[in-house]
This record gives structure tokens, C-alpha cells and sequence, in this order.
């Protein structure tokens, strides 16, 4: 195996960085809004809802009446860059029940005693993004209700936040776009600490958790690391950008290690030249680089430095703790399709290694065990950027260990963890004319999935089935440029893992942008401003909720708790807020 300003630069970036347009979701006799039309609105728990005024954090006594959004309060302060506020936390009674424990030895303290929890972007090392320390099912879910909300003080033109929040100790961590950091207390929502950012991500952020620190990327061209319990700057990590790179990623941290991969993103604009993907491992007490990957295997870029660029991991690490082993799904090649003087991807001749790859490295060295390219030398943006989830399951009568992977490509894939050797391949979403590999002079071809399409948020998995949620949206290419379809639908499909076979999928009007998260029997997604949950086996949705504005970030269960950031408000009336609903006692 072998194993991106431009018009649309703007666009691209909004949706490969969960955003989207304003649409309608339209899922029939399953959608079920509050009488005026705004705030949450749960469809099998009519009545009780909590309000929470604009500048506070813990909520109010419950109303009879559904929560209706605020006004945000005027003159919002804004934050110097490096001020750190923190705030004593008042003690509160656990809402998180007992916590369950690693047996991990590696793992930072914080992440191990916190398993059941949420301590990683995507639940546990291996990236499955289910939790089953819950109440929650198919028969309690309509008792959820609002226990607090955070109203989000900044936006940025992609929305307020993108990434997963994290929960560990009873506190729940989070990133906004702006780059600002805030730890909140479970139970109550009261704010403990908020630091600034010094600058926007541009593209998903977040954070990691371990050995008594936070770390992030605190812009797009800086990475710190800070104090957990106060905020306090401890060490700046020393990695070197060109004008054209930035760090776009939520890390992940295991042995002494903090995960992190650079992208070809930068306040320039987006694949500008110049260009590539660094995945780097440092170290977690000083921040010194312990080794550093290229995700482009070429010193001058496929041979034109000035105009190619590519590679780098948008989304987070995943990590098999048996082996050693890091797995890491990689963006597309640029330009693409091309450019007047370049047409087709002339400018980078070849497969354009490793973009579009998963590629396996040893957690301690970096050193690449394998790669597969899924789509060699690519003219469509068709990152192959989900990260992976790693799986044991049985293949022609013989246990393998997997590593499944997805991305723009609309395709999902498993590759054998050891070799990268691929089982099994299965198409998602609508497709055609992706496997153009030139297109004529004066032509122009309608390709699905387009800029926007294919797998753009993450998967999930549990009892031998992948939850994939798909975007079908075209875009009509020429040799030299592209633009945008109108067709916007999306829809969450069920994989057997053993054959790549579809057991069911469930269709939507609208973008899906919420990942897939697993909690007991269910299947949680977002599609546009409503939140659904699922019977994961079958696909039928059990309920609903309406949020506040649109959901374009993974949502998270803890426990009895289920956290919604709802960060991309598209019409008058939405804000971004992080919404945090709970089982009662």
C-alpha cells in the first residue's frame, strides 16, 4: 500500500470546519419546536425547562414556559490578551456520579481516573466516542433537562466554537474559535477560570487535560500550555511556522506526550503555497519537540514550494496504548483543482504523498510504521481528515484489529492496524464523477461529494457498528477552478464493521455537523439547530431539541449529562451558547 485566498477560500473553510448555511431541517414528525420557536424545546419532556439570564452562569428556578434566548447584555468586556480571571469555584454536590478508572498506565492521571467521563476529544484513545456510564437510554431521554448555559462572548466567521469540550474532575473544559479558554464546574456551570486567546483558530481548536495542565493552541501560531486550575501561562512551545502554516487541531496527550499537527491554514488564507503538515510530539512538562512527521514527503512540495502545499491533520490523534502506535487522518493536496498556469494538479505531478493517507506512527520516535493513500494525487479537497477509531472485530473468521478512517472522499475504510492492508471500503452519500483524475480543457464536471461533502465531522462506534454522519453537497469543477453546489442534505448511516455492509441510514433536509456520539442505545447527532437522538439499532429518532443557534461541534456525554455546543448562529434571535441538559436525580 501506499499506503488549499481563492473566492471560495472563505466558503471551504466554513464547512471543512463544521459551518454551514442557513437551511431548514426537515425531518418528518420527529422535529418538535417550542410554541414561539425559540430556545430548546425537548420533545418528550413538554414542560419544565430552566431560563439563565444573560450574565449569569448557574440557572434560575424552572418556569413553566420554554426557554427563550436572551438579549446578550451590552458592552460584553472583552478579555486582554494573556488575562487570566479566575474565580474561587463554591462547592457543589457531585453530578457526576463516580467517575470510572484506567487501567492505562501511560495516560496522565486526570485522563485515567475520568475514563467514564469525557477526558479526550473523542472519549478514549481509541476514538469510539461512546459511553455507556450513563442513565440515559432510549426510555430516560426524554427527562433530560437544562441544568446551565454559557453564552459564548465572542464569534468569529466561522462561529464560536468547533470542538469537543472535555470533562474531567468535575469541571468541563472548552475552547472557543477566539481561542479563549474557560473551566466551568459541572454541576453548577459557575465559571472557575477564563483565559484569553491571543488570536483566532482558523479552523477547529480545542484542548487537552493531563499532568496538572491545559494545553492549546492559543491562535492559530502559538501553542501554550497553562496551569488547569488557575489558567497561568507554564511554557510556549517553539514550533516554527512559515506565513502560510498554522495550528489548527485539538491535541491529544499520552506518555509524557502532547499531539498536535500544524495545517497549511494561516491568517493568509488557506493553501497559499508554501505550505504542509507537521505533526509534532511534545514534551508535556517543558514543551521542547520530541519529534516532528512531514506529512508531505517531498522537501520542495511535489516540486513548486511558491504554489503547492497540503497535508497536516485537521482532526485529533488516535492511539492504540498496546501497541505504541498514533493514527492520523490526513487533508488534501493544493492547489486544486488547479491553476491557470498549473490546470488538473500540474504543479504537483505524482500521488502527492501522504495527503489523503492515514499514516501509523511509533507514539515514542514518530517513525512511520505505514501509510494507505485512499486518493492519490487529488483535484477535489477530498481530506481523508476523520480521526480514525480503532476496533477489534472479526474479518472472514479471524479477529483483526482495525483502524477505520473516513473523510471528504465519502468513503470509509478499514485498514489493518498492523500493515495498513484495507479490508473493506464502503461508499456513503451520494456519488459522482469523484474519480475524475483530469478534466479537459474548457470542460467542466459536477462532482459529489463536493467541496463540502463526504464525512466532514466525526464517527462513532460501538457492538460492531460505525455511526457515520455524511454531507451530500456537490461542486461543479473546471480544470483550473470550482464553485459551489446547491444541493444541501445529509444523513447518518450505520456500518457493520465486519463486511463494510449498510444496516440502515437516516436522511435529513439539511447538513449533519454534530458528529455522532454514542450513549447506551442511542446515537446522538445535530443537523442544523436541532440536536436528535436515535435507537442505534435501527436509526429511528426517539426526540429531539431545538438549541439556539446551529450545532457545529461534536456533542459530549458524561454521565447523566449530555453538552451541546451549539456554536454557528445563522439567523436573528440565535447565539452561540455551550447548553448542558441532565437527567433529574
Amino acid at each position: 500500500m501506499t499506503s488549499k485566498s481563492s473566492v471560495f477560500d472563505g466558503l471551504v473553510i466554513m464547512l471543512k470546519y463544521w459551518s454551514a448555511f442557513l437551511m431548514t431541517v426537515v425531518v418528518t414528525s420527529v422535529i418538535a419546536c417550542s410554541s414561539d420557536g425559540e430556545g430548546p424545546s425537548l420533545t418528550a419532556s413538554p414542560a419544565v425547562v430552566s431560563t439563565i439570564a444573560p450574565d449569569q452562569t448557574t440557572p434560575i428556578a424552572p418556569t413553566s414556559a420554554p426557554m427563550t434566548p436572551t438579549p446578550p447584555p451590552a458592552g460584553v468586556p472583552t478579555i486582554a490578551p494573556g488575562q487570566t480571571t479566575p474565580i474561587a469555584p463554591t462547592p457543589e454536590p457531585s453530578c457526576s456520579r463516580v467517575p470510572g478508572s484506567s487501567d492505562i498506565a501511560a495516560a496522565p492521571p486526570e485522563v485515567a481516573r475520568n475514563a467514564t467521563l469525557w477526558p479526550l476529544p473523542n472519549k478514549d484513545y481509541a476514538g469510539t466516542r461512546s459511553s455507556f456510564d450513563s442513565r440515559i437510554t432510549s426510555e430516560t431521554v426524554g427527562d433530560l433537562e437544562p441544568a446551565w448555559e454559557f453564552d459564548f462572548p465572542e464569534s468569529t466567521a466561522w462561529g464560536a466554537v468547533a470542538s469537543s469540550p472535555l470533562v474531567m474532575d468535575e469541571i468541563v473544559y472548552v475552547q472557543d474559535l477566539s481561542s479563549n479558554i474557560y473551566a466551568f464546574d459541572f454541576c453548577s456551570g459557575e465559571m472557575l477560570w477564563e483565559r484569553a486567546g491571543e488570536g483566532p483558530s482558523l479552523a477547529p481548536n480545542g484542548l487537552a487535560v493531563g499532568w496538572g495542565k491545559v494545553f492549546a493552541a492559543s491562535s492559530a501560531a502559538d501553542f501554550v500550555a497553562l496551569d488547569s486550575s488557575t489558567g497561568d501561562l507554564l511554557w510556549r512551545a517553539p514550533i516554527e511556522l512559515t506565513s502560510t502554516e498554522g495550528i489548527d487541531i485539538q491535541p491529544v496527550v499520552y506518555d509524557g506526550l502532547v499531539y498536535l499537527s500544524t495545517a497549511p491554514r494561516s491568517e493568509e488564507g488557506l493553501y497559499q503555497g508554501n505550505a504542509t503538515g507537521i505533526i509534532y510530539a511534545l514534551e508535556q512538562e517543558t514543551g521542547r519537540i520530541k519529534w516532528e512527521f512531514n506529512t508531505v514527503d517531498s522537501e520542495d512540495i511535489w516540486g513548486n514550494r511558491e504554489v503547492n502545499s497540503g497535508g497536516g491533520a485537521w482532526f485529533p490523534v488516535s492511539i492504540d496504548t498496546d501497541r505504541g502506535m498514533t493514527y492520523w487522518g490526513i487533508g488534501n493536496p493544493a492547489p486544486f483543482p488547479g491553476t491557470e498556469e498549473f490546470p488538473n494538479g500540474s504543479s504537483r505531478p505524482g500521488p502527492n504523498l501522504y495527503t489523503d493517507s492515514m499514516v501509523a506512527l511509533d507514539h515514542e520516535t514518530g517513525e512511520l510504521e505505514w501509510y494507505n493513500q485512499v486518493r492519490p494525487h487529488d483535484l477535489f479537497d477530498m481530506d481523508f481528515h476523520i480521526s480514525p477509531i480503532l476496533v477489534t472485530t472479526e474479518i472472514d473468521g479471524v479477529a483483526r484489529d482495525v483502524a477505520l478512517g473516513a473523510g471528504k472522499t465519502g468513503t470509509v475504510h478499514a485498514f489493518d492496524a498492523d500493515t495498513g492492508e484495507e479490508y473493506w471500503v464502503t461508499e456513503v452519500g451520494i456519488h459522482l464523477n469523484d474519480d475524475t483524475m483530469e478534466i479537459p480543457p474548457g470542460e467542466s464536471v459536477t462532482v459529489y461529494p463536493g467541496l463540502l461533502g463526504g464525512v466532514e465531522t466525526h464517527m462513532a462506534y460501538a457492538d460492531g457498528m460505525v455511526y457515520v454522519p455524511v454531507i451530500n453537497s456537490p461542486a461543479t469543477f473546471t480544470s483550473t477552478s470550482s464553485k459551489l453546489g446547491s444541493g444541501r442534505a445529509g444523513s447518518v448511516v450505520a456500518i457493520d464493521v465486519k463486511d463494510g455492509s449498510i444496516r440502515w441510514e437516516t436522511e435529513f433536509d439539511s447538513w449533519v455537523l454534530g458528529s455522532a456520539t454514542i450513549v447506551n442505545d442511542l446515537v446522538l447527532t445535530a443537523a442544523g439547530q436541532t440536536v436528535y437522538w436515535f435507537d442505534r439499532a435501527n436509526g429511528d429518532i426517539v426526540g429531539s431539541v431545538e438549541v439556539s443557534a446551529w450545532v457545529n461541534a461534536p456533542l459530549v456525554a458524561a454521565g447523566d449529562t449530555i453538552i451541546i455546543p451549539a456554536g454557528f448562529p445563522l439567523a436573528p434571535g440565535q447565539k452561540p451558547q455551550l447548553i448542558v441538559l441532565r437527567l433529574p436525580d
